[in-house]
């Protein structure tokens, strides 16, 4: 294939046992994937396609990124983000930001600076403000869903929430472009940094493939996951499902469980996953928007 694709998730984890909310994850996967395809449509580069979709995704509460992210041991909202361009490989992440609404947006910024990769905590929330971003106050970052999962988490509930959404897109011009944005995991202690801004862990574009993972983020980090899935297209020549298979398969080796989108350079796509479920959405070319989330694609 050779036309321009992009794929997005909404994050790995346990199956949805309410239909009306898998419903409306669905429906705010093929949100963003409509809001990047159109970009790349009209001839757009990758790297803006990509963060349009995941603009899309943090204003959406029904996903762990921006509004109704996951919150912190003490009820705070810490969000992370990164973006990348394949064929600059010039890179914008930040973490433990807040009040900022979507924290992509920010991690764009630091790419368009140019001085850093990565920035955190208040002087990256300080940096977005400089970059005239659009800031909310914490408490619109908070769902009813959320504090409910912090209050079963204390209440010895292991399942708190965690997710991630992130997309990855090849643009007319062949070049590709990854994303990735959360609130972790709930409970987490302050200053905690996951995978999601770690370029290498979480994001990686080159002119080969582009990807954004989702899952355990402490495992995705020790497997360097989305690397991973380069490294193994280019030095054991796999195909992208394989490499994707193999990739995930190493998480498995640490004990740990999620999910990564996947673009190549001719177009090729894929999303997979270890856990129960993925949210997950993708167009290529004038086809059309597919979504899913368990396993069977239902």
């Amino acid at each position: 294939m050779d036309e321009i694709a992009i794929v997005v998730h909404g994050g790995a984890g346990g199956s949805i046992s309410d239909p009306e909310r898998a419903e409306r994850m669905r429906a705010g996967a093929a949100a963003a994937v409509e809001a990047g395809h159109a970009v790349l449509a009209a001839g757009g580069a990758a790297l803006d396609a990509v963060e349009a979709a995941v603009v899309v995704l943090e204003d959406d509460p029904e996903f762990n990124a921006g509004r109704g992210a996951a919150l912190t041991e003490y009820g705070r909202v810490e969000l992370d983000a990164s973006i990348m361009d394949g064929a600059t490989r010039a890179a914008g992440a930040v973490a433990a930001v807040r009040g900022v609404r979507n924290p992509v947006r920010a991690a764009r910024a630091v790419l368009a600076d140019g001085r850093h990769v990565l920035l955190v905590g208040s002087p990256a929330t300080e940096f977005a403000a400089t970059a005239g971003l659009s800031f909310e106050n914490e408490t619109w970052f908070v769902t009813d869903r959320e504090r409910d999962a912090l209050a079963r988490l204390s209440e010895g509930d292991a399942a708190g929430a965690r997710g991630t959404v992130g997309a990855v897109a090849r643009d007319s011009a062949g070049r590709l472009a990854a994303a990735t944005s959360t609130g972790g995991v709930s409970g987490q202690r302050l200053g905690r940094v996951g995978d999601s801004p770690l370029i290498g862990a979480g994001t990686w574009a080159d002119e080969t493939v582009a990807v954004s993972c989702t899952g355990h983020g402490e495992s995705i980090i020790r497997t360097a996951l989305a690397h991973e899935v380069h490294a193994l297209l280019r030095h054991r020549e796999l195909g992208l499902q394989d490499a994707c298979v193999e990739a995930i398969r190493s998480l498995e080796g640490l004990g740990g469980d999620g999910g990564l989108i996947a673009v190549t350079a001719r177009g090729d796509v894929a999303a997979t996953f270890n856990s129960d479920a993925m949210t997950r959405g993708w167009r290529v070319g004038d086809g059309p928007v597919v979504t899913a989330i368990g396993r069977e694609g239902g």
